[in-house]
């Protein structure tokens, strides 16, 4: 791997550029799939704190899909040689609106390539930078940092970090049921082909995990729709997120969130059935 660290480090800098039309009908599925009444979604409706991903879609050629349902390894990300690739967090700048009506420019920069020896073999973590331009504007109405990591493949007798207690000291919480129909529906709107999301027989039997795994998005999405529900002035200016250990189907999980002491800032976090946490945020208000 220090060999090919130094071939993977050569992607650092590498752009590209997307461009898409923000339409009404991602909007008004998503607020479906998140359980909200209807609500008619117009030309310059704001989109939802991230809302963003449900454009600029992979439309990777159904020959180009590899194995575990991603399009194989090189293009614009680099062609990591380990198995397992993983959502692991973001950190996103919301500075102005992105709208329904919008065009949109996002243009995409490996920003970093690093790898490291863990626990169960080499790990490659690779930061992308979005910007998102809209209506042909000189700044960016959205900034995000997105963290990607690659692992090997589960091998007999690897042990599992030691799981972190979520806190106790919530204001607010929601128990989501991760059925397969949620994930059904967000891997859907993501366009998303990763079978650890829908595939049970790969998961459990290829990549061995027991369940089928919560979408790190969609928990991040779950976070950012609880402080909607509790907070609906909220005008979120910036909102990171970690995820700290996999969610599975097997059993309801839960959102959490309290405002800090600051007035400006919110903690968000999600806890599995036993309360482990398993993604830890933070939101800041303006």
């Amino acid at each position: 791997m220090q060999v090919q660290a130094t071939e993977l480090k050569a992607w650092i800098g590498r752009s590209e550029i997307g461009r898409d039309t923000i339409g009404a009908t991602p909007v008004l599925a998503l607020t479906a799939t998140l359980d909200w009444p209807p609500a008619p979604v117009e030309v310059g409706t704001p989109l939802p704190p991230l809302g963003h991903w449900l454009y600029f879609l992979p439309m990777h050629r159904q020959s180009e899909i590899g194995a575990d349902g991603h399009a194989r390894r090189g293009g614009f990300l680099p062609p990591v040689p380990l198995p397992r690739r993983m959502w692991a967090g973001s950190q996103l700048e919301f500075r102005t609106p992105i709208r329904v009506g919008d065009r949109v420019a996002r243009t995409s920069t490996i920003a970093d390539v690093s790898v490291k020896d863990g626990r169960s073999g080499p790990l490659v973590f690779v930061k992308v930078r979005h910007e998102l331009r809209c209506n042909d504007a000189a700044e960016p109405a959205l900034v995000e940092f997105h963290d990607i990591v690659y692992r090997e493949a589960q091998q007999p007798g690897d042990t599992a970090p030691p799981p972190q207690a979520a806190p106790d000291a919530a204001a607010w919480r929601r128990t989501i049921v991760p059925d397969d129909v949620l994930l059904f529906r967000y891997s859907a709107l993501t366009f998303n082909g990763h079978r650890i999301h829908y595939d049970r027989r790969y998961v459990t039997e290829v990549e061995g995990y027991p369940g089928l795994i919560v979408h790190g998005p969609l928990i991040a999405t779950l976070l950012l729709d609880l402080l909607r529900r509790e907070q609906p002035a909220a005008d979120v200016a910036s909102f990171r997120f970690k995820a700290v250990r996999p969610t599975f189907d097997l059993h309801p999980f839960h959102v959490h969130g309290a405002p800090q002491a600051d007035g400006q800032s919110v903690r968000l976090w999600a806890a599995d059935h036993e309360g482990w946490l398993t993604m830890d945020a933070t939101a800041v208000l303006r």
